[in-house]
């Protein structure tokens, strides 16, 4: 009686797995959990935690765990709980040690360069294996120098202005969460420094190698271009090009990625083929060889664990489950290091590779349906499915969408694999045989020249911005895992469903973006430079500071307002550069404290310590200070000598300073008292 009671469980058990409307993949929830514990924590201890940031991993549990079998539910729930409280955890112990950092002064800064990028007139290393004043420190430094050429390898010695980076601002600055991921941990500005000796790490040594000689034999522009590709680091590239290079959509094949990773191992895999079953082991080798010159970034160290997973499963005749192997990829990758959570690089890897893993092949059947040529149903499909994931992510880290981004990669995409390794084939011969460099690099060189010549043409920078999603992005991720095939519904509750999600995705995207009613205040500060941007449903206008530059502007203005603005209001006491920012930015008019000549003869500038701009009144209390009335309130804002953002919300009427707290908030509504 018991065996045949046993039995009828197993078999009631086999009905509800294919009644589920999600397959059982461990690794997967197991990563599911741990990026939840990550974001629950950073939300937590940073602030800007959204309930609706769990929506995603909410709905995909609860689809696993229908129909409610015991040891199912038991499965799930304990691999989540589990391994959020280790991503939890992990993060805290990464956070403690960002944190305990040495204090900010003047020293003597030693370390080893690992990275360099090219402004106009200055260069930004960044160094690890610090030493202050003699004394090791942990983390990375990112300094800037100014009249000194610097490679990767170099040991640099300077006197500088040592400042920790801080984390105030995590939640509304993305530059900021940006360091935090690097482990940058100090900044640092210097005039000049002296090389002291070279760095005997193999993979810093090769990549300075590779940069040395792309400079000396091809031009400076190619150079740049053939070293951002087969190293990731595009921090030499022009900014005209680069920024061309962004908005088109294409910036994935300058930065060291799975497609680069997987091209390798393909060709290294099909070179070997003599060794039969265990050829993927060189072809996997060459692909982690491959990955330590891009200095393991997390792309390649993704792109690595995937191959190896395939060639494995390959040999041995296992199935492979690309969901699955994705998932594991992330589980290794934040149990080492959790913080990678915040980077925008990770989540655009595996964003993408989440897009190809849910919609590729069901987007080529059906394009392939409505007679698609085969080729050209495989590259479209591919093109959509990294889109729809990496959208969202694209506009919360840069603050717009490539447009032609689909456009340009059905060109360019085909033509990688070709370019990708003639310039890795060429540049190895190069640095094997110095004297025939010219000669190697010659073919690579006129392939990059002609895309600088087609970009010089062809303006494919057109992008969507001006707006955030906010708690849309959790609706828009949703609403893709629902509509493809990995989870079982039937056509009725899809069309349910996305009509649902469709209706919410809007209101919560209006809502974020329009303002009905009350004063909304928008802050941002990167640098020691702050603005604040201050809408109503009648006008909009942007504070600025008298150092910050129109990049700065023109970044968050992309993240939060697309209109024109009603003013821009110039807080300085030498309102003459902030006015130049200010010419540059869409506005009906320019606000200052005082008269100053700008140059700029067609920029309506105003002058007053007192004005009202739709319906806000404004008053000047010094050229730097500026005092806002508004729905009962006044916020006073002074930009000076504040690290994240020196502005006083004042509660109560105006000028009774009863209770004074900080500003630090984003997308904070002021409301009538």
């Amino acid at each position: 009686m018991e065996e045949r009671h046993t039995e009828e469980e197993r078999k009631e058990e086999k009905q509800a797995e294919r009644r589920t409307r999600v397959n059982f993949r461990p690794v997967l929830f197991c990563a599911l959990g741990l990026i939840t514990g990550i974001s629950l924590y950073a939300g937590l201890r940073f602030g800007g935690f959204a309930p609706s940031d769990l929506i995603p991993a909410a709905l995909l549990v609860f689809a696993a765990l229908f129909p409610l079998g015991l040891r199912r539910t038991a499965a799930v729930l304990l691999s989540v709980v589990l391994f959020a409280g280790i991503g939890a955890l992990a993060l805290h112990l990464y956070t403690h040690r960002f944190v305990s950092v040495a204090e900010e002064g003047h020293y003597t800064l030693t370390g080893t360069v690992v990275s360099v990028s090219e402004g106009d007139t200055y260069t930004v290393v960044v160094l690890d294996g610090l030493f202050f004043g003699g004394e090791e420190r942990s983390g990375k430094c990112a300094a800037i120098c100014r009249g000194k050429e610097l490679l990767p390898a170099d040991i640099v010695s300077m006197e500088a202005k040592i400042s920790p980076v801080g984390t105030e601002s995590f939640s509304a600055d993305p530059y900021v969460r940006n360091d935090y991921a690097k482990g940058i941990r100090y900044t640092a500005s210097v005039s000049d420094c002296d090389v002291v000796g070279r760095s005997k790490d193999p993979f810093l040594r090769l990549n300075s190698a590779l940069r040395r000689s792309l400079d000396e034999n091809m031009g400076r522009d190619e150079a740049d271009l053939a070293y951002a590709l087969l190293t990731g680091n595009s921090g030499g590239m022009d900014e005209g090009i680069s920024e061309a290079v962004r908005r088109g959509g294409i910036a994935h094949i300058f930065a060291v990625s799975g497609l680069h990773i997987g091209i390798l191992y393909t060709a290294a895999y099909a070179c070997f083929f003599f060794l039969k079953k265990y050829r993927f082991l060189p072809a996997l080798g060459l692909a982690v060889l491959y990955a330590g010159l891009c200095g393991f970034s997390v792309s390649s160290v993704r792109a690595v664990i995937l191959c190896g997973i395939l060639g494995f499963t390959r040999a041995f005749g296992k199935k492979y489950d690309f969901l699955e192997a994705l998932s594991f990829a992330a589980l290794v990758t934040l149990l080492f290091f959790p913080q990678q959570w915040f980077s925008a690089g990770m989540r655009l890897s595996y964003g993408a590779c989440l897009g190809l893993a849910l919609f590729s092949a069901p987007l080529r059947r059906l394009l392939m349906r409505i007679r698609f040529p085969r080729f050209l149903a495989g590259y479209t499909a591919s093109s959509l499915s990294v889109q729809i994931f990496t959208l969202p992510v694209m506009l919360e880290s840069f603050g717009y969408v490539p447009a032609l981004a689909l456009l340009a990669n059905l060109f360019l995409l085909p033509a990688v694999p070709v370019l990708f390794l003639a310039t890795l084939l060429c540049a190895l011969f190069a640095l094997v045989i110095p004297p025939a460099a010219p000669f190697f690099l010659y073919f690579p060189g006129s392939l990059f020249s002609v895309f600088l010549y087609v970009c010089s043409i062809a303006d494919v920078a057109l992008t969507v911005s001006g707006f955030a999603l906010g708690a849309g992005s959790a609706l828009f991720i949703t609403g893709c895992v629902l509509l493809s095939g990995r989870v079982r519904l039937s056509l009725r509750g899809k069309c349910c469903a996305a009509g649902a999600l469709a209706v919410l995705f809007t209101l919560v995207t209006v809502m974020q973006n329009v303002v009905f009613s009350g004063c909304r205040v928008e802050t941002y500060s990167r640098n020691g430079e702050s603005l604040a941007l201050v809408r109503t449903p009648q006008a909009s206008v942007l504070i600025i500071d008298g150092e910050i530059g129109v990049s700065d502007c023109e970044d968050f203005l992309s993240r939060t307002y697309g209109g024109k603005l009603s003013a821009v209001v110039v807080l300085a006491e030498d309102g003459v550069s902030g006015a130049n920012t200010a010419a540059f930015l869409p506005a009906e008019e320019v606000r200052l404290c005082a008269e100053c000549e700008t140059g700029f003869q067609t920029v309506p500038l105003a002058f007053g310590e007192e004005f009202t701009v739709g319906g806000l009144f404004f008053r000047y209390e010094s050229p730097s200070k500026l005092l806002l009335l508004a729905e009962g309130c006044a916020v006073e804002f002074d930009f000076e000598g504040a690290e994240a953002l020196g502005a006083d919300l004042f509660v109560g009427e105006a000028g009774a300073h009863t209770e004074r707290l900080n500003y630090f908030l984003k997308d904070a509504i002021i409301k009538e008292l």
